[in-house]
């Protein structure tokens, strides 16, 4: 089992930047694959972007692509998601998510293939 737990979210204004963090902890001696979801008021929870075991891949929704990064730090556990130039329409509860992958390029964009999510942030972008 591998336990998540989100950081670092809050309220910033339009054009700011903020940056979360995730920390693993449990069974963190394994491969895993890790992402960030994000969930708007009455929707589903779809992904931002993913990031392999290895950090050498990554992947972001072309919505996020050139304001948002993701890394990560085995040796500390952390996966982090830097997201820059901010706008209201990124507005909700960003989650953490991390599933155990077959090599270290694995990245997976499908929610479900995730077995582990934290308790989610929330971020509020104010116009």
């Amino acid at each position: 089992q591998v336990q998540l737990q989100e950081s670092g979210g809050g309220l910033v204004q339009t054009g700011g930047s903020l940056s979360l963090s995730c920390e693993a902890s449990g069974r963190t001696d394994r491969t895993y694959a890790a992402a960030w979801f994000r969930q708007f008021p009455g929707g589903d929870r779809e992904l931002v972007g993913g990031i392999s075991w290895s950090g050498l891949h990554t992947y972001y929704v072309d919505s996020v692509k050139g304001r948002f990064t993701i890394d990560r730090d085995n040796v500390k556990n952390m996966v982090y998601l830097q997201m820059n130039s901010l706008k209201p329409e990124d507005t909700a509860v960003y989650y953490c998510a991390a599933g155990r992958a077959d090599s270290s390029s694995t990245i997976q964009t499908s929610r479900y293939w995730y077995s582990y999510w934290g308790q989610g942030t929330q971020v509020t972008v104010s116009s």
